[in-house]
């Protein structure tokens, strides 16, 4: 991945191949955690037509970061030279335009976890 553009073509993907699977996992019992972004409605969405083909109570648990610190994360991660993709800070501001808190409208239990210092 070399963009945001490829981001949300591969995240397609994954989600196409991992729906049936993750509906399969709720439906024996067992619990799911999906770290996919839940960011704006569509996202949301998905994760909402996953649900309604299980029976299972389900939460959405809501990172309240500042800006200042996901950009100091980001450089941190960039300076680890691990990652194989290393967005850049203009990469970055172009995420925050197409969020969206979530509401009780979303259909989940909502859990909010707020950034606490350093």
């Amino acid at each position: 991945m070399r963009s945001i553009a490829d981001y949300v073509r591969c995240a397609a993907k994954l989600r196409a191949v991992i729906a049936p699977h993750i509906v399969e996992v709720l439906n024996a019992g067992r619990s799911v955690v999906l770290d996919f972004q839940a960011d704006t409605v569509q996202s949301r969405t998905w994760i909402k037509g996953l649900l309604a083909h299980t029976l299972e109570a389900h939460k959405l648990h809501v990172l309240d970061v500042p800006d200042a610190v996901c950009i100091a994360r980001l450089h941190a991660r960039i300076a680890e030279e691990n990652h194989p993709f290393a967005a850049t800070e203009t990469q970055y501001w172009q995420l925050p335009k197409h969020f969206l808190w979530p509401t009780a409208d979303d259909g989940s239990a909502i859990v909010m976890h707020p950034h606490y210092g350093a």
